[in-house]
């Protein structure tokens, strides 16, 4: 690579890092209203991980620091900002990073953070009896939300839940990022 294509390829970088501190003042504000974005889509927003092996990195591109390596397919994550190749996400422990946009998916998951199981309940009603309980740390896809609860299907058992009772379920920011 010659050192014009170096300077280049850091020029690129650094213009992608500063876009992203640029946005990241707004993820600290209001959180609940959309802006333009590389993908077109909203910031904050939820993604899965596609694959059961993903870095996580300290800066958007394969030449930062790798943080850690994520080891759990359909782990569910914020996306609270954005370049046109990579996501700055939030995990369910509150860490931020940055991920390539390839190893995420559109597909909703939440996770039950709690050290206790999680109630399915076989209504949308807080006096609905539970069908199903999700573990601790388990994941379970989300079908759909609607009027403060949200249908979640873990393999052969589904049911209903609070809006926010599950990480991934609910649509406020859940990580702040540093200096906000």
């Amino acid at each position: 690579m010659s050192k014009r294509d170096r300077q280049l390829l850091k020029s690129t970088a650094l213009g992608a890092v500063g876009f992203c501190l640029a946005t990241s003042c707004l993820v600290g504000g209001a959180a609940s209203a959309e802006r333009q974005t590389p993908s077109g889509m909203p910031v904050p927003r939820y993604v899965s991980l596609k694959f059961d092996k993903v870095n996580a990195r300290a800066g958007p591109g394969d030449d930062h620091k790798l943080l850690w390596v994520y080891r759990a397919r359909g782990l569910p994550l914020q996306v609270i900002a954005e370049t046109s190749e990579w996501r700055r996400v939030c995990d369910p422990e509150g860490s931020l990073a940055w991920v390539h946009k390839r190893v995420t998916d559109g597909r909703r998951t939440a996770m039950n953070t709690r050290s206790e199981p999680a109630p399915l309940y076989r209504k949308p009603k807080d006096d609905a009896r539970p069908s199903a309980y999700l573990s601790s740390r388990a994941l379970a896809a989300l079908d759909r939300c609607a009027k403060g609860w949200c249908k979640v299907k873990a393999e052969r058992a589904s049911g209903w839940v609070r809006e926010g009772a599950l990480w991934g379920t609910s649509d406020a920011l859940q990580c702040r990022q540093p200096g906000s």
